[in-house]
């Protein structure tokens, strides 16, 4: 078995260089050591990981046996974007013992730009959350599956149509800062304050300068992605000539992170074409401190590099959700765990042989690799120079171990709610909190949220909690994020941006006071980027919302008086619903759920402000009284709940203001 890992290793080490690693040779650090004095091999096992790969780009049969290598290895599964079936986040019997963990469940969950079944149950059975800010195969592009792979389950799972293409917006739609990024971690680190957060960048020029303010942002571990990545869904124009290497980006952000003082505090892993241990030394000693693995694993399920993913044609039913293929599927957990096995055996020996007791021992020892070729005259003499920096500025060159996490400055108003909140639910009794609530009051029900989705899902609990916050003043960022069913945020107030981020059942409903009350469409009182990726559950809103509202929403039911440019932007479920005006670029990539638009002067149809390539408009005299009478049965709840003086005037004239309401379908793409 060894000779046969041997005989891999040496076919896989190419005699050409075909990377910059292959350039180097890495000298000892001193005197061979006893493999019996090394560290073993499983321990090492556990800083691999296998790449996200989403339940959708995969077949259910390889997407499962992946996260179930993995779980037995003690290395770590990423769900990759595309949610999570919530039967693997039931208990399991195990022997005598309840309660064992599914070895189904991912522990590595991503965010991406998509929020593809991102709720909170979804993140508060993780142990870490990755928000995938790019991704080696396509930097700077976001997500695709193609139609043909959105299967029933699939779709079912991503909250979306079957057969409508899924694509994840290029960019995230509420990150367009260091400080957006710093209020998702923040956000996620509140629905499940157990998890590590990261942050997956692609190797690129300037990395350093994005992995320091990641870090500055109080992520726990950075993934840098290589160009050599690929993934089961994208074009193979996204593919070709993307990205840099692993070994330039994972370089450049450890020698930033060193010269800045927060190496210590992250820690950093690198994807990309890992193949071998040698592939696994290189990067250790360039800084990393684990290790992602995804075409490897692939082939070791039996994947035959047909290269055609992207089509669904994949002969040995790994990259295809069509069942006569997925029937073809051979893979089993221990060819994974096999596979990792070996890899770490001969690792060991590598460190053996080069004088280092452990994984962590040879972790930014740049020192000990030296460039023996030069081909295309290249030098990478500045590729190396990590070990030199930390001697001029006694930095770390390693993670040290602890949690990244912000200093507490002040107690979370919403902390509180959690141990009484839970307490409620589980003695069946309604929950209800009144108070008034800063701007520095930020995520407000998130905490709460993922506690009870955690309690309910370990305690197969299908009740839904009784729970009542009646606010006033105004709310910080990311009010009501993750808000879950039977729960209920009311302020009187304003909200800033990012209202209902991830909604998943919760009702959220929002009124202006003064004169904003009074007239509620002249006003805006919540800020941009509203609903983004929610899944389902109300948000009543009496008065105008900023830009890029209900981005990515698939499932959410909204009443606005009003909305800036880009609302509604890759929408897949769910209905939308504008009492007022709209800015330009309404529905651009909507492909599911629907939205009404108030359009009183016209100018929402004669300006086209919606996506004419997304979007089909249907006027009053093509609509069905039935149809009309369900918009006004909602915007008559609109008015009981929020007090709206807009709702009010045009229920008071039904009859003639309803003939300027414009229902707005996604069109069938070609």
């Amino acid at each position: 078995e060894l000779a046969t890992f041997a005989s891999f290793t040496m076919q896989a080490e190419e005699s050409t260089a075909a990377n910059l690693r292959d350039l180097l040779e890495v000298r000892p650090a001193g005197p061979e050591l006893d493999v019996s004095r090394v560290e073993a091999p499983r321990s090492m096992a556990k800083t691999f990981v296998a790449s996200a790969m989403s339940f959708g780009s995969l077949s259910p049969e390889a997407h499962q046996t992946i996260t179930e290598a993995m779980n037995i290895l003690g290395g770590r599964s990423n769900t990759g974007e595309g949610g999570e079936d919530r039967e693997v986040y039931k208990p399991t019997l195990s022997g005598k013992e309840f309660g064992v963990p599914s070895l189904l469940n991912n522990k590595i969950k991503q965010v991406a730009s998509g929020r593809f079944g991102v709720t909170a149950e979804y993140l508060a059975h993780a142990d870490e959350l990755e928000i995938k800010g790019a991704q080696g195969a396509k930097p700077g592009e976001g997500g695709q599956l193609p139609g043909h792979k959105v299967t029933e389950l699939i779709a079912r799972l991503r909250h979306a149509q079957p057969g409508m293409t899924l694509i994840s917006p290029p960019p995230h739609h509420d990150i367009y800062s260091i400080e957006d990024l710093a209020q998702l971690i923040f956000d996620l680190k509140r629905v499940n304050p157990r998890a590590a957060i990261g942050v997956k960048l692609v190797s690129s020029c300037g990395i350093g300068t994005i992995a320091a303010g990641v870090a500055k942002a109080y992520a726990d571990y950075i993934a840098i992605a290589g160009h050599a990545g690929g993934t089961g869904a994208s074009p193979l124009s996204s593919i070709k000539h993307a990205g840099n290497p692993w070994e330039l980006g994972l370089a450049e952000a450890q020698q930033v992170l060193i010269h800045n003082g927060l190496r210590g505090r992250v820690r950093l892993r690198t994807d990309g074409g890992l193949r071998t241990a040698k592939d696994i030394l290189i990067a250790a000693l360039l800084g990393a401190d684990e290790f992602a693995f995804g075409t490897s694993v692939l082939v070791a399920l039996g994947c035959d590099m047909a290269r055609q993913c992207h089509l669904n044609t994949c002969p040995t039913g790994i990259a295809t959700q069509k069942p006569e293929l997925r029937a073809k599927f051979r893979g089993k957990p221990e060819h994974v765990v096999r596979y990792f096995d070996e890899l770490a055996i001969d690792l060991q020996m590598w460190l053996a042989k080069l004088g280092l007791p452990s994984l962590a021992a040879a972790t930014g020892r740049t020192d000990l690799l030296e460039q023996v070729r030069f081909d295309a005259n290249l030098d990478l003499k500045p590729m190396l120079g990590a070990a030199a920096i930390a001697r001029e500025t006694g930095g770390d060159v390693r993670w040290m171990g602890g949690r990244n996490d912000r200093p507490d400055d002040r107690a979370a108003v919403d902390d509180v709610w959690v141990e009484s909140g839970l307490a409620a639910y589980k003695a069946g009794m309604s929950y209800r909190v009144q108070t008034r609530i800063t701007n520095e009051d930020r995520t407000l029900g998130a905490r709460l949220s993922g506690e009870v989705a955690l309690y309910k899902a370990a305690n197969s609990l299908t009740a839904k909690p009784d729970f009542h916050f009646d606010l006033n003043g105004v709310a910080g960022q990311s009010f009501g994020a993750f808000a879950i069913e039977g729960m209920n945020l009311k302020l009187e107030g304003l909200a800033n941006d990012f209202v209902g981020k991830g909604l998943c059942g919760g009702e959220i409903i929002l009124r202006g006071q003064g004169r904003a009350a009074r007239e509620s469409n002249k006003h805006t009182i919540l800020g941009n980027v509203a609903l983004y990726g929610a899944t389902g559950g109300t948000l009543f809103a009496a008065g105008r919302a900023g830009e890029r509202f209900a981005v990515r929403n698939s499932g959410a039911l909204t009443v606005v008086e009003g909305v800036g440019d880009h609302a509604c932007e890759y929408m897949t479920g769910g209905t939308v619903i504008v009492l007022g005006a709209t800015g330009i670029n309404f529905g651009a990539g909507m492909t599911g759920g629907v939205a009404w638009v108030f359009d009183e002067d016209g100018k929402f149809l004669s300006r086209g402000r919606y996506h004419k390539g997304f979007l089909e408009p249907e006027v009053w005299d093509e609509l069905e009284d039935l149809t009309l009478d369900e918009l006004r049965e909602v915007i008559e709840l609109h008015a009981a709940k929020t007090g709206s003086t807009r709702a009010q005037w045009l229920l008071s004239k039904w009859d003639l203001y309803s003939r300027h309401f414009i229902r707005l379908k996604p069109r069938q793409q070609a």
